[in-house]
């Protein structure tokens, strides 16, 4: 699934406390469906629920919710376009372990399209469908989000994973 392994790159690269202490940070799949059309096609969908488990977080909440929205921007925007997936396509969970510290658990529902082809040579290939990008809402492909003076997260647009 390659979506799950694009989110860990974007978010464990954007946020510094997730770049310091990358083993923080689980990211796993449940919930998940296959998704055939039962035609000649082996081609499907894989629908599921991506879970981010953040242990030990001693950061702003923003710092992983900001740049988490801009990777769905771009990889499932209908999480934030449609009102129906709006309701429930990005929801959390948090632990407070004390004064310094928090569990996170953030779901996304997301979808990955797979398509299916024979070639010429009758090898069977797969190749992901990428989501359709929309264009960024910054001129700039380099972002960084800020509390006041303080950096809280930085990201490349066009290199996430």
């Amino acid at each position: 699934m390659y979506k799950a392994d694009s989110l860990r790159k974007h978010l464990s690269g954007a946020n510094r406390i997730l770049k310091r202490n990358p083993e923080r940070l689980h990211i796993f799949v449940d919930e998940g469906n296959i998704v055939a059309t039962g035609t000649v096609s082996l081609s499907h969908e894989y629908q599921y629920r991506l879970n981010i488990h953040i242990e030990d977080y001693a950061g702003p909440l923003e710092a992983i919710t900001v740049p988490i929205l801009a990777w769905i921007q771009i990889h499932q925007s209908e999480l934030l376009n449609n009102p129906e997936k709006r309701k429930t396509g990005i929801s959390f969970d948090v632990d407070f372990n004390n004064n310094d510290t928090i569990d996170i658990l953030i779901r996304l529902t997301l979808t990955e399209k797979s398509i299916v082809t024979k070639d010429g040579k009758g090898r069977i290939n797969i190749k992901h469908q990428e989501e359709p990008l929309m264009t960024p809402p910054y001129e700039n492909e380099f972002w960084q989000l800020y509390e006041g003076d303080n950096l809280l997260a930085e990201w490349n647009i066009r290199n996430d994973g």
